[in-house]
């Protein structure tokens, strides 16, 4: 494998982290949340494909299917908790607009289901990384670091939006993250 051929692979396996970071970051995020979110994410690009390697393809066939599945139930979980939380602020009828709960995102249990959950297509990738030549361990940095600056593009991304949509950026996110995991359930 070339190394345009690693840097599309890790284009295409940083697009879920993409999409979901418009979301969160259309919620407010400040640029410590930023540099540690990118961060997870890029290591879990790295760790994933190397776990992935290591189960062996015979395991890549029966995890494959489930890590999906997985995958988009957690962004769902996710999308409809930002949902539940902006819902549940407003019934309280606080005339101060409501500020994105920080600890949401740097809360260490929610930060590795979400890393997780954008990474684990990485972890099939993995399995084909044993199959094939390829230096291994070029491959998953590059794979780390294009994740990393995909999901630090798309908080910026939808920080930037969040100020021309306002108010409702926070249902917004919620509802970009229920039907990336919706989508992800179908196909």
């Amino acid at each position: 494998m070339n190394l345009l051929t690693i840097f599309a692979v890790a284009f295409a396996l940083g697009i879920d982290a993409f999409s979901l970071s418009i979301g969160i970051g259309l919620n407010g995020v400040k640029r410590q949340q930023m540099y540690l979110v990118s961060g997870v994410v890029a290591i879990f690009h790295i760790i994933m494909p190397l776990i992935g390697l290591y189960l062996g393809q015979a395991l890549g066939k029966f995890v494959g299917p489930i890590a999906g599945t997985f995958g988009a139930i957690i962004l769902i979980f996710i999308g409809g908790q930002e949902l539940w939380e902006h819902f549940k602020g407003k019934k309280h009828d606080d005339p101060a607009p409501k500020e994105f709960d920080a600890a949401s995102i740097t809360n260490p249990f929610n930060l590795i289901l979400m890393a997780l959950c954008v990474s684990l297509d990485a972890l099939t990738v993995g399995f084909g990384l044993g199959a094939i030549r390829v230096d291994v361990t070029l491959t998953v940095i590059i794979m780390g670091i294009v994740a990393g600056l995909m999901t630090h593009a798309g908080l910026i991304f939808g920080k930037k939006l969040s100020i021309s949509v306002g108010e409702k950026a926070e249902i917004l996110g919620g509802i970009i993250l229920i039907l990336i995991g919706i989508k992800l359930l179908f196909v």
